[in-house]
């Protein structure tokens, strides 16, 4: 491509004049990126969108690699900030229904009945935790209970 199609192709990308073209081509010594960088700087294209930026090998562009990393750092930012919400909202839900869940266990009894004798009443929620930590205790003694003709129910008592 000689000179004068370069120059064409420059005017046409920058959308400028012909000596403004020529201009910038000459002082970029014949290399059209630097001469599209030379006519951005002079406000005469705008620059690119997003967080890309024009730039030539023999030279070391400072400016808009920090602009962008602002950019960047505001948008992680952003990012984390939307993070922290979402893991919050996340904690809210969970402690909603963990509430809901011991509510629920404490409006709900465990009954034992023999021979539809009420022998003890207690919620579910302790009868959840004694399950939960004394297991070996737990379970032997309600299947035991079971030999000895004692029935098990749960009762809501909702309001």
């Amino acid at each position: 491509m000689d000179k004068l199609e370069q120059i064409e192709r420059l005017r046409e990308r920058a959308q400028v004049s012909y000596d403004e073209a020529r201009t910038a081509y000459e002082e970029a010594n014949g290399d059209l990126l630097d001469a599209l960088i030379l006519l951005e700087r002079q406000g005469k294209v705008a620059p690119p969108k997003g967080d890309g930026y024009y730039r030539s090998e023999q030279q070391t562009v400072s400016e808009p690699i920090n602009e962008g990393k602002e950019e960047h750092s505001r948008g992680r930012r952003n990012n984390n900030e939307e993070a922290n919400n979402n893991f919050k909202e996340t904690l809210d839900k969970i402690w909603k229904f963990l509430t809901g869940l011991i509510k629920k266990g404490n409006e709900t009894s465990f009954e034992i009945l023999k021979d539809k004798e009420h022998m003890a009443t207690f919620p579910v929620t302790v009868l959840a935790l004694l399950l939960l930590f004394a297991p070996w205790v737990t379970l032997p003694l309600i299947v035991i209970g079971l030999f000895f003709g004692f029935h098990y129910q749960f009762v809501s008592n909702d309001k």
